[in-house]
């Protein structure tokens, strides 16, 4: 796919997902991000996915339902998933929504990456 709004990557077995886009607002944008992750997701065996929001100034509450969503795939395949890079801002939207109870958050990719149960 030419126009991936996703920069996937892998490294021991963990599927780095990063944002190409700033501002993840968009409906269609959300769509396609979120169809193409599960993507990532039904691929593998056990997914172990870390999803970076290095580059993100902003999330829609579509983008956290799209992520609620994302998650609960995750589990049902007995997955992994693990965010990290959050901007302050977003993440004090995680704490309102209490959906910081709900993922596991990292403060920098590498901590994240070591937090995977190998």
């Amino acid at each position: 796919m030419s126009d991936s709004r996703l920069k996937i990557s892998n490294t021991d077995g963990v599927t780095l997902v990063e944002f190409i886009d700033r501002n993840i607002l968009d409906e269609a944008n959300i769509q396609a991000i979120s169809e193409e992750i599960t993507s990532v997701i039904e691929s593998a065996d056990v997914p172990k996915l870390l999803i970076s929001f290095s580059n993100v100034d902003h999330l829609s509450s579509a983008a956290l339902g799209a992520l609620i969503t994302i998650n609960n795939k995750t589990r049902e395949k007995s997955g992994q998933l693990h965010l990290a890079n959050i901007d302050p801002q977003i993440y004090e939207v995680f704490v309102i929504t209490r959906l910081n109870k709900l993922f596991n958050i990292h403060e920098t990719t590498d901590e994240a990456q070591s937090a995977f149960a190998s």
